[in-house]
């Protein structure tokens, strides 16, 4: 039997099973070797540390009703995502009613990944907003994993918000509210991450179902670990889930995770990739642009779908009156995307913003950046507020060459064409 602060062989964020079973390489027959992986090594690197926070950590069944160390703002409020919800949304929602004694909610349905966690880890599914205020109308609300308008769910009125629990930027959307609110921002990779961490300040431990939805939260918005937003609060409070939830492969359950979140992608529409997870970002002088990723461990069975998504985001993008429209897809496993550009616009914007190389009419390649937050809108953002305009037709001809292409013009409520060559970006 370990000591209290020995490292447990059979879980201590699983550690010690992991130098057992990879040990720094696991050889395979047919000469195959598996190196360790990052979020593997991770764990192992913050063995100790994990192991002496759980120690300390109490049961919050066996913590006082009242503690005046967390504000009490939040208690008895409703806790809940944005709309189009994900892992780290729901998961928030899920561990922030649990330390600040509250309800969480959902502010719409799940996907393929949340439920494989839910299914994974026992947690009981939280009520749809709209049902928990129509019964109490007047009830308190704390926003996770977000805090604009473009996101929230229609249902919340904004003057009950008395809470931001997030990691995102502040942009032009974000909620104005006529009183002080509890904010909590923080620039990690994961806003179950904050949640997480503030259990463990507050030397509360979460219950394993909810602790392991917050870990596979961490995992899958930072990419296992290997995503541009990862920060060292992320690698530790991941082995400290881990710690506490006993899992003793890591790597196994990110992989079985994330095969679970590409799972639907195959049989969704163009509509649903092209809306399923879209965020708009509003500059001033310039206008709307929507931004959508899709996430996936086999990006070629999404991109083989180029020919049907390019319309449909021609079509989006002008029901919903964005001046740009852009679609990612990221595949998670490789770490590499792929940039659908459904117009001349797009394509002199993404030019400027990442340089990337153009694959065919609607294609850009982004390389390694992987991350909407962190790598696709500053980037955009940077560009438009530089001073980015349309260039002149011969600057267009250099690069694209003259042809004919349809020009995104309403006049009198009608799109013409012009014999004329795509525009491409120049700074100003």
């Amino acid at each position: 039997m370990t000591s209290a602060h020995e490292p447990n062989p059979h879980h201590g964020g699983g550690a010690d099973a992991l130098r057992n079973a990879v040990g720094k390489d696991k050889k395979y027959g047919d000469g195959i070797v598996r190196h360790r992986t990052e979020v593997e090594q991770q764990v192992i690197d913050h063995e100790r540390q994990a192991d002496e926070i759980v120690h300390l950590l109490k049961d919050t069944k066996d913590l006082p009703q009242i503690d005046l160390f967390l504000p009490q703002i939040l208690r008895g409020a409703v806790f809940v995502g944005h709309l189009v919800t994900d892992m780290d949304s729901v998961a928030g929602a899920i561990g922030a009613a649990e330390l600040y004694g509250g309800t969480p909610a959902l502010a719409s349905a799940i996907n393929s990944e949340t439920m494989f966690a839910f299914q994974e880890w026992g947690a009981k599914m939280p009520m749809y907003i709209e049902d928990i205020l129509e019964g109490e109308p007047s009830r308190d609300v704390c926003l996770v994993d977000h805090q604009q308008t473009s996101q929230l769910n229609p249902c919340i009125p904004v003057d009950q918000i008395v809470g931001v629990i997030d990691h995102h930027a502040l942009q032009s959307k974000t909620i104005v509210t006529d009183k002080p609110i509890y904010i909590d921002i923080r620039p990690w990779g994961s806003m179950s991450t904050i949640v997480a961490h503030t259990f463990l300040t507050h030397k509360r431990r979460p219950s394993a179902p909810v602790a392991g939805m917050l870990l596979s939260a961490i995992l899958s918005d930072t990419l296992n670990l290997l995503g541009p937003t990862t920060t060292e609060w992320d690698r530790l409070v991941v082995a400290v889930l881990a710690d506490v939830c006993r899992v003793d492969d890591i790597q196994l359950l990110a992989s079985r995770q994330f095969k679970a979140k590409s799972r639907d992608l195959a049989s969704l529409t163009a509509g649903g990739l092209v809306n399923g997870d879209q965020k708009s970002f509003g500059f001033a002088g310039f206008g709307e642009v929507g931004f959508a990723v899709v996430e996936t461990t086999d990006d070629q069975v999404i991109l083989a779908r180029v020919a049907e998504l390019l319309p449909e985001m021609e079509k989006v993008k002008k029901e919903r009156g964005y001046k740009c429209l852009f679609l990612a897809i990221v595949n998670i496993v490789g770490l590499h995307s792929k940039l659908l550009l459904c117009g001349p616009t797009e394509k002199s914007l993404a030019q400027a913003a990442f340089g990337g190389p153009l694959e065919g009419a609607g294609l850009m390649d982004l390389g390694k950046r992987v991350s909407r937050k962190k790598d696709f809108i500053p980037s955009v953002t940077k560009t438009i507020k530089n001073g980015w305009t349309m260039s002149s037709q011969k600057d267009a001809e250099a690069v694209y060459g003259k042809h004919s292409i349809e020009v995104e013009a309403e006049r009198d409520g009608k799109r013409q064409k012009t014999e004329q060559p795509p525009q491409v970006a120049v700074m100003g």
